[in-house]
């Protein structure tokens, strides 16, 4: 409750008030107890104070039961009583605070996201619990997709761009240095998990705008945002995602201010012990680097847990405002822890803190405040206020009408814009149509090569066929050629042997007329012969012998005489 500037919290053992001083609570803060002793209560109280100051605030609702504080408390006359025993009649009213309510899964509120490259590589890398050289390899992924215009904005982007550069790795080691498949291999294995707890529905878009948490209501009092963590928390890998992610976001677009007179925002983080369960030692220095830088932005952190010790010492070292509920210490373990706890205060003389801490009632506590002047003051133990608003669950129709009201229903649906994925997939769909393409013209030149082949193959055999049948042809027409000749020359020989014939023929007859004719003269000139020899011997018997001998003989000489020519 705010009294005077200050954020009431109740009233210690002697019955003074107990203030926390809003220009100090950006100095971070504890509040720790075991199951049931008013740690959610105290959250409320202070969370109500802090929106009446007009700071904003974010509550994790890990159980469900801070919803209730858009709905108003519920007069009762234990509620009553406790007014009157805090002395706030004239400054309590039963009433619910503007809330406007988020879920990371977008069930019980408006989804919450963040792309990809809004989270970073040295941050996802520190979430994924990455190796140097695995983080080296994630840095490069990111550089070779703002070097080429490919946008991270979901956990399908940053998968497809490991896939693209782990096909394409020998192309950027040159100029972006050793890419091996090992370390790709490690990166989308740590994606894993991510993935199954709820990562695709946290990295996307529309990516949240930080400063819609910081804006009042219209009343003039600080926005209350409640994160629905019923689920969150059983996935603290996502948890721890967030909170990095949130308070990288909020160093970054908050400008310096150093000391102020309140802070412009608070966080509250119940079960806070999820997020450090199982964290390595990097994930915890983050942590407390965070914390540290994010006070100078006038931004107050409180971490909710059953016991201090779940808070590793490098953060709990960064939390100066403490509210300690009872722990109950049945074992040597929790005794340890007991005393841990007390160590932690400024020590009251009146009592001995470690022996109060498990004494405590509910709704009590031992708190710890910084003064005006930065001072933890002497511990109290502290009977703490109740809320204005409603001890549990809210109103499921308030809660409905909030978030019909509340203007953020721009984060309700999801978009997929043009990204990596995108480009890539089309790139790669190019590129499968091209293999397509060429393993079709691949498969036609080779089918077009073996049609030639065979062509040239059948050309060949009838081409060879064709010379065979030439060939043949020729051999053919040679022989009916020889065969021919030989007819001719059988022809020539013949004709030959005839025309010799009739030569031979002729000249028989030539030569037989010759003779005959010179037979004639023989027989004539052997007639005058005879004649002579027959007038010698006288008579005409001796002419007519003489005659007839005459011409026989001389027509058988000169027959004789021409045969042997």
């Amino acid at each position: 409750m705010l009294i005077d500037n200050r954020i009431y919290a109740g009233l210690d053992s002697e019955g003074n008030s107990v203030y926390l001083d809003l220009s100090m609570s950006n100095r971070h803060g504890l509040i720790a107890g075991a199951t049931g002793t008013g740690k959610t209560i105290t959250m409320k109280v202070l969370a109500e104070s802090f929106a009446d100051a007009g700071v904003p605030v974010f509550m994790c609702d890990v159980k469900g039961d801070v919803s209730g504080i858009c709905t108003p408390g519920r007069q009762s006359d234990d509620m009553e009583n406790r007014i009157d025993k805090f002395g706030i009649r004239d400054y309590f009213k039963y009433k619910g605070y503007t809330t406007t309510f988020w879920d990371i899964y977008g069930e019980a509120g408006h989804p919450i996201r963040a792309t990809v490259s809004d989270m970073g590589p040295e941050l996802l890398a520190r979430i994924l619990n990455l190796s140097d050289a695995q983080e080296g390899v994630l840095n490069i992924i990111f550089r070779i997709a703002d070097d080429n215009g490919l946008l991270l904005i979901d956990l399908k982007d940053l998968r497809a761009m490991v896939n693209y550069v782990g096909e394409h790795k020998d192309e950027y080691i040159l100029n972006y240095g050793n890419i091996t498949q090992q370390s790709l291999g490690g990166i989308v294995r740590a994606i894993l998990p991510l993935e199954d707890q709820g990562g695709n529905l946290f990295f996307g878009e529309p990516d949240l705008d930080i400063m819609d948490w910081i804006r009042p209501d219209i009343n003039g009092n600080g926005m209350i945002n409640v994160l629905d963590s019923v689920k969150l928390v059983q996935n603290p890998k996502l948890y721890a995602v967030f909170l990095l992610w949130m308070m990288a976001e909020l160093f970054e677009k908050l400008p310096e201010v150093g000391d102020s007179d309140k802070p412009k925002l608070v966080f509250f983080f119940d079960e806070a012990h999820f997020l450090f369960s199982d964290m390595p030692s990097i994930f915890i220095q983050k942590i407390e680097q965070m914390v540290k830088l994010i006070r100078s932005k006038g931004v107050g952190v409180f971490f909710v847990t059953q016991n201090p010790a779940d808070i590793p010492d490098a953060v709990l070292a960064q939390l100066s405002n403490r509210v300690q509920h009872a722990l109950r210490a049945y074992t040597p373990a929790e005794q340890k822890g007991v005393r841990a706890a007390a160590q932690a205060f400024r020590e009251n003389p009146a009592f001995k803190t470690e022996d109060i801490i498990s004494e405590l009632g509910t709704g009590e506590a031992l708190v710890s405040f910084l003064d005006s002047d930065g001072i933890p003051m002497v511990t109290q133990r502290t009977a703490i206020i109740c809320p204005q608003s409603l001890m549990g669950p809210g109103d499921s129709a308030i809660r409905a009408s909030m978030m019909a009201s509340d203007g953020m229903e721009k984060y309700n649906s999801s978009m997929d814009n043009e990204s990596a994925y995108e480009v890539l997939s089309e790139q790669a769909a190019i590129s499968a149509e091209q293999a397509r393409l060429d393993a079709e013209r691949a498969a036609f030149e080779k089918e077009k090569a073996e049609f030639e082949k065979q062509k040239a193959k059948e050309d060949a055999a009838a081409e060879k066929e064709a010379l065979k049948a030439q060939e043949k042809a020729e051999r053919e027409a040679l022989k009916a050629r020889e065969k021919a000749e030989k007819e001719a020359q059988k022809e020539y020989e013949r004709a030959l042997k005839e025309e010799q014939k009739a030569i031979e023929k002729a000249q028989r007859e030539r030569e037989r007329h010759a003779k005959n004719a010179v037979g004639s003269v023989g027989s004539t000139l052997g007639r005058e012969f005879g004649k002579l020899v027959g007038n010698t011997i006288g008579g005409d018997l001796g002419k007519k012998v003489g005659s007839n001998l005459g011409s026989t003989l001389g027509r058988g000489f000169f027959k004789n005489l021409i045969g042997r020519k």
